[in-house]
């Protein structure tokens, strides 16, 4: 994963560039093919089309002088990690006693923002400018100015900067909610310093979660961006920003097709907080979730593999006042459906410190309602002390296991039976020797015994919560 930050070498790669050739239908019609003498099936009803696609040249005439040009200079202290490199260090010895002290190196960077409101607010990403000594912007009409940082956010990469001049163009705000996949979107930025460059293309997906522990919820496109992108607008074919171009995915270090975007409402928040206090709170709920697949729905006798899985619940934190244990699945936040457990982390994210959120929850099959008060992130807690539950079993399962001692207990923070081998199912699920088993489809593992008469009315599969290191996880079993 790659954010679009610095300007790149200046190499020039030729791309071909796909027209869209041919005239656009009324509707696009269905068909199925059918063996000779086969009965038709009933059918399909047509998908209407759109009967013009987006003006793009419109919207881009007319909010494209909003879209701005942001260039950083800055400076990066060399330290000692710079001296894992043999040949640098060889380099510096080289040059005598002083090149091997911290050096201050010149850093520049390029990116994209666009004009909020009239008065010289300005939304980029954090990256763009991180580090940054000096931020200039410059307009479509050539105009240059110097930007204050008011703030930025690193969580969810968001930076709002000032410049002081009036009456400027300014782009008009959406919905990123409204947003559906397939629907037709455009970026204007500088990529590798063109400047006012626009590219089109559609919605891939909503709600991507990205291993960046931001817990936005991205909104995936193929819209081309690259390298001083970052910080421009994403616009939807009635010219309303929802979304600015962040990161994309790539294996070359360049577009490959798959780009992501900070939804606009998420970055109106940040906005908002900088703006009234320069400083940004995120609220937090205090668990550590997975994903539930099939074999852990199966486990829990879940209707659909769908939710967030609650691994572990930080002592002290909104969700153990909630009540909220280890195993629930919560499936909505305030109504909102939470299919993926990324959709949690990005549905708590959205709110504020001191919010209170209504959670449905399954727990041993049964459907509750849990009321939370979230907490800022900064908030310091104790850490969660094994509260959790724990189980595992010999036969079925393959394990090898005896009853933790009181040191390995009090080490622990829990009941549980340490894996002393393990083979079969259990083996092929990933669970080693060492780890700690503390629950069985939510049960306690507090004997052998009692592991064994979970696993025994088991049917598909069980769920052991493991304790591995300082992690707990669930780790689905199938019994075959």
């Amino acid at each position: 994963m790659q954010r679009l930050t610095t300007k790149a070498a200046p190499i020039v790669i030729a791309l071909a560039a796909a027209g869209f050739g041919g005239a656009v239908g009324n509707e696009l019609l269905l068909h199925h093919a059918h063996a000779e003498g086969a009965p038709a099936s009933a059918p399909v009803a047509p998908v209407p089309a759109a009967s013009t696609l987006p003006d793009f040249a419109a919207i881009t005439q007319k909010f494209g002088p909003a879209v701005v040009n942001i260039s950083v200079s800055g400076v990066h202290k060399t330290s000692a990690a710079d001296m894992d490199d043999p040949f640098e260090m060889f380099r510096r010895f080289q040059e005598g006693p002083n090149a091997m002290r911290p050096k201050e190196v010149p850093v520049h960077g390029l990116g994209s923002g666009f004009i909020v409101s009239p008065d010289g607010l300005i939304l980029t990403n954090a990256h763009v400018v991180k580090d940054a000594n000096e931020v200039t912007v410059k307009l479509t009409d050539r105009r240059e100015f110097r930007a204050k940082v008011l703030g930025s956010d690193p969580k969810t990469d968001i930076a709002v900067l000032r410049i002081q001049a009036k009456n400027l163009p300014v782009v008009q705000l959406g919905d990123a909610k409204n947003l559906r996949p397939g629907e037709w979107v455009a970026a204007i930025g500088s990529p590798f310093g063109f400047e006012n460059t626009v590219t089109a293309g559609v919605v891939s997906a909503k709600g991507r979660s990205l291993p960046d522990e931001s817990g936005v919820p991205f909104i995936q496109t193929d819209v081309a961006v690259n390298p001083g992108n970052s910080g421009g607008p994403l616009f939807n074919a009635h010219g309303e920003v929802v979304g600015i171009n962040s990161q994309i995915y790539s294996q070359s270090g360049g577009y490959q097709g798959v780009s992501f975007a900070i939804p606009i409402d998420v970055a109106q928040r940040v906005q908002q907080q900088i703006v009234a206090t320069g400083k940004v709170q995120h609220a937090r709920l205090g668990v550590s979730v997975q994903e539930v697949n099939q074999a852990i729905a199966d486990s829990f006798k879940l209707d659909k593999p769908e939710g967030a899985l609650v691994a572990s619940v930080v002592k002290g934190s909104p969700a153990d006042k909630a009540g909220l244990k280890s195993g629930d699945v919560i499936r909505a936040v305030n109504g909102q459906p939470v299919v993926a457990s990324g959709d949690l982390p990005a549905a708590i994210g959205l709110s504020k410190p001191g919010d209170k959120v209504q959670l449905q929850v399954v727990r041993q099959g049964k459907t509750m309602d849990l009321a939370a008060t979230l907490a800022a992130a900064n908030d310091k807690v104790a850490a969660a002390d094994g509260d959790q539950q724990g189980g595992a079993s010999q036969g079925r399962l393959g394990l090898a296991l005896r009853p933790l001692d009181r040191d390995e207990q009090a080490q622990v923070g829990a009941p549980g039976l340490v894996v002393e081998d393990a083979s079969g199912a259990a083996a092929r699920a990933g669970v080693q020797p060492g780890d700690v088993v503390l629950a069985v489809n939510g049960t306690p593992a507090k004997s052998i015994e009692q592991v064994r008469s979970v696993v025994a009315k088991a049917d598909k599969s069980v769920a052991l919560l493991i304790q591995r290191g300082d992690d707990k996880i669930f780790v689905p079993v199938r019994l075959g």
